[in-house]
C-alpha cells in the first residue's frame, strides 16, 4: 500500500471551467509537473484518486488545478476545504528541500539518541511543531531557533536540544 503525504487543501474555485486553487506546503512554486494523480480526502482516511488534466503554479503557496471530470465551477465547488494528498514518491519529487514539510520521515535525535520518526509537520507563525510517537504516545516537538541544532539531509535526521522535562510529559518513563 502506498504511503500518502498531506500537502494542502483546496481553498477556492477559479474561473468557470472547474479549476480549483490548491493551497500547499511544498515550499516552492510548482505546477505539479509529471504528477498524474492527486488524492482527495472525501471522508477521514479515504483518499480518492483524481487525474490531473492541467496544473499551473500561481505562487509559492498556491497552484491552479484542473481535474478530469470536474468541468464546471459548480462541480469544483464541492472540493473546497478538502485535503489533498500525494503518494510519498510524488511528494519527494516536488517538496522544496528547505520546506518544513520535507522533514516528514526524518528521525528526531536528541543528545545522540534517536527518539522517533516525524509523522506530521505543523507550521505555526513562530515555530514548527513535529509530531512523533514516543513510547506509544503522541508527542509534539518544537523546532525553532533554540531547539533546532541541525538538519542532516543525507542521513535524514533532525538534531534537537529540548527543554528539560519535555519528553517526560509525553512518556513519563523516558529518561534521556
Amino acid at each position: 500500500m502506498s504511503q500518502y503525504i498531506h500537502i494542502g487543501k483546496f481553498v477556492a474555485t477559479f474561473g468557470v471551467r472547474g479549476e480549483l486553487i490548491l493551497e500547499h506546503a511544498l515550499g516552492k512554486k510548482t505546477a505539479l509537473k509529471n504528477i498524474e494523480t492527486i488524492f482527495v480526502e472525501e471522508t477521514k482516511g479515504a483518499y480518492l484518486p483524481y487525474f490531473l488534466q492541467s496544473s499551473k503554479g500561481k505562487d509559492h503557496a498556491e497552484i491552479y488545478v484542473l481535474m478530469e471530470g470536474v468541468n464546471s465551477k459548480e462541480a469544483a465547488h464541492r472540493f473546497i476545504h478538502r485535503n489533498v494528498w500525494l503518494t510519498e514518491d510524488d511528494f519527494r519529487k516536488l517538496a522544496g528541500k528547505s520546506a518544513a514539510i520535507s522533514l516528514l520521515g526524518y528521525m528526531v535525535v536528541e543528545a545522540g539518541k534517536e527518539l522517533a520518526v516525524i509523522e506530521e509537520v505543523i507550521e505555526q507563525p513562530h515555530q514548527v511543531l513535529v509530531r512523533i510517537t514516543l513510547k506509544g504516545n503522541e508527542a509534539l516537538i518544537p523546532l525553532h531557533a533554540e531547539s533546532l541544532q541541525k538538519i542532516d539531509h543525507k542521513t535524514k535526521q533532525v538534531h534537537v536540544v529540548l527543554p528539560d522535562g519535555l519528553l517526560e510529559i509525553y512518556a513519563p518513563e523516558t529518561v534521556v
